[in-house]
């Protein structure tokens, strides 16, 4: 079956996020997403360790041990960019300041429920971060993940079995087989790898997918 790769899917991320967009990038997969955003394009992305203004990572050797971000990988700065406390990253997250947050996932719902801190796996420690916050504080949440997990289950599923991160939050699912919209109508497929059918696709997805409407565009 093909599939995107993990920076194919960072790039595909990127294209959606406009001009003069304030955006986090949650832990995890979606971090690669700063590495794809065009120069052109004047994009400020947030970090909730405390950074506006965060570029992409910084050529090998040139690490500072100091800036980082919230997933304690080195980052760089940009022209402009700013350093501040905690509290005050976390009062922009939930004052909806931020336009865009991309979260990684363990499971979507078909009505935008995320579930993406907590499994219950018996050797997990659980902590839901700043996630919460994000969740319910950005304009708008994007979730990157894979489609399935490594045993072969579907991550978009009719009802969330894990403890929730928020509640119909996501707008959209960008995954390595597909970009999905979540409408009032349920979940709507806007692109599939190359090579994939319809059928593929439900076939992997454990809940109900409706087909891109004619005339419309991708």
């Amino acid at each position: 079956m093909s599939k995107f790769n993990r920076d194919q899917m960072a790039e595909r991320v990127a294209q959606d996020i406009p001009e003069g967009a304030y955006v986090n990038l949650g832990i995890g997969l979606p971090t690669r997403v700063a590495n794809y955003l065009p120069l052109e394009r004047e994009v400020f992305l947030h970090s909730e360790n405390g950074l506006l203004g965060m570029g992409p990572a910084p050529a090998p050797g040139e690490e500072d041990e100091d800036l980082i971000n919230a997933g304690k990988q080195p980052v760089t700065l940009l022209a402009g960019g700013a350093y501040f406390h905690h509290a005050d990253s976390f009062a922009m997250m939930r004052g909806g300041h931020l336009d865009i947050c991309v979260l990684g996932a363990f499971q979507v719902a078909a009505n935008g429920d995320l579930a993406n801190w907590h499994t219950g796996a018996p050797d997990a420690i659980p902590a839901v971060g700043g996630a919460m916050d994000l969740a319910i504080g950005a304009k708008q949440v994007f979730v990157m993940m894979e489609h399935v997990t490594k045993t072969g289950e579907s991550k978009i599923v009719s009802q969330c079995s894990y403890p929730l991160t928020g509640i119909k939050c996501v707008s959209r699912i960008y995954t390595d087989l597909a970009v999905l919209d979540i409408t009032p109508q349920g979940l709507r497929v806007r692109e599939m790898a190359p090579g994939l059918t319809f059928a593929d696709l439900q076939a992997v997805t454990a809940a109900p997918l409706l087909p891109l409407e004619t005339g419309e565009r991708a």
